[in-house]
């Protein structure tokens, strides 16, 4: 059973069932549930199962840590689809299934896909991934032109990978990883190659090869096509970024800098937004410019302070990347001695993408730091260490 939410869950189920101009009736019906039930939530009088509340999340068509920010069943969730992904995957090469969507069905349900990463919604991507994953492929070989199939399996194989690399699936990660690249080509689109150079870093991170990472993002930034328009500033720009913080993982700021400068000249002249399925733009940049600091460790804390002294992400920027940003500076709040800060940023984080903050490490590492040095409200910070899974 979800903890007891004191935000009141049963007044928040009730708001968002109006937005939508549902009746509780509706609600009972297409969450599979009782309409004394729906009432009797809604009341605060039951507090629903981890089942209940999934359901009703999907009958109001969003994520139950939009509705109980505490809430852990997608992690369950999550591992159980990962099977059934890596079986998706088994047999890439060769078209064995036929497709259950057309390529215009798939086409709206993997940019649905894309959004829900971006959004950090990773359950809704567990709970569809391997159907789509075997769509695409379908589709992609049975394609007599199979350029733009080719595009949608590239995207449909990253929104998986999200969810597969954050839940600590490594091996399966590299193998979505390893589809794209071998998708990336059929597109005929340079920039989709460039958009799988960025992905493929996870692998670098993963193995701390970050000296091999960094020169892997320098190869796919000197074949970027050249800059001509916001599209192609984009993926030069990312790559940038991506490789700044690499190279700031490896101790190494003055290479972090010199991409951080490119990245930031690319973004100048752009728009903030979302280029081959990757944010990129001023802001991106700016989120970029703490995370290098971060990744060169304690000494940097100051360059950390600087950027978050005046300026915090607006909502333009995708809650993985906005919920991100949160989490290292409360990692060098901590190191500054700011505990207090610290765990007012990670709260933030969670607001923002509570998937994302409960999976990542750092966020992990954080709290239970503070929690050991007891510098805050021991209480909240305990309730928080236990739902991030640090104690």
């Amino acid at each position: 059973m979800p903890a007891l939410d004191e935000s009141g869950l049963g007044k928040r189920i009730a708001v968002l069932r109006k937005t939508k101009r549902m009746f509780q009736s509706q609600l009972a019906r297409e969450s599979y549930l009782s309409l004394p039930m729906i009432k009797a939530i809604e009341q605060g009088k039951r507090q629903p199962s981890d089942a209940a509340l999934e359901s009703i999340a999907v009958a109001l068509g969003v994520d139950p840590t939009r509705l109980l920010s505490t809430f852990t069943g997608t992690e369950t969730r999550v591992h159980a689809a990962l099977p059934r992904i890596s079986a998706a995957l088994a047999t890439y090469d060769v078209s064995i299934i036929p497709a259950q969507r057309t390529a215009a069905e798939l086409h709206v349900a993997v940019s649905e896909a894309v959004n829900w990463r971006l959004a950090a919604q990773y359950g809704r991507i567990a709970q569809h991934a391997a159907g789509l994953l075997a769509d695409a492929l379908a589709v992609f070989h049975a394609a007599s032109d199979q350029r733009e199939a080719a595009g949608l399996l590239v995207a449909t194989a990253r929104s998986a990978d999200a969810v597969a690399y954050k839940y600590g699936a490594r091996d399966l990660s590299a193998r979505l990883i390893e589809l794209m690249r071998w998708a990336a080509p059929y597109t005929e689109d340079p920039l989709v190659g460039t958009s799988v150079a960025y992905v493929r870093t996870e692998t670098f991170f993963t193995a701390r090869a970050h000296t091999a990472g960094t020169r892997a993002l320098e190869t796919a930034i000197d074949g970027a096509p050249a800059v001509t328009d916001e599209s192609t500033a984009a993926a030069s720009g990312a790559l940038h970024m991506r490789a700044a913080v690499i190279a700031g993982r490896d101790g190494d700021a003055a290479t972090a800098e010199t991409h951080l400068a490119e990245a930031r000249r690319l973004s100048a002249s752009i728009r903030e937004g979302i280029y081959r399925g990757t944010a990129f733009g001023p802001e991106s940049v700016r989120i970029h410019e703490l995370s290098v600091a971060v990744g060169l460790g304690q000494d940097h804390v100051g360059q950390a302070f600087a950027v978050a002294r005046k300026w915090t992400p607006s909502a333009n920027i995708p809650a993985e990347r906005r919920s991100g940003f949160w989490i290292e500076l409360a990692r060098a709040q901590m190191w500054g001695g700011r505990m207090d800060d610290a765990f007012e940023s990670l709260k933030v984080a969670r607001s923002i993408a509570p998937q994302h903050t409960r999976e990542h490490p750092w966020a992990r590492e954080t709290v239970a730091t503070l929690e050991r040095l007891k510098r805050t409200d021991e209480e909240s910070l305990h309730q928080f260490a236990v739902w991030v899974g640090a104690v």
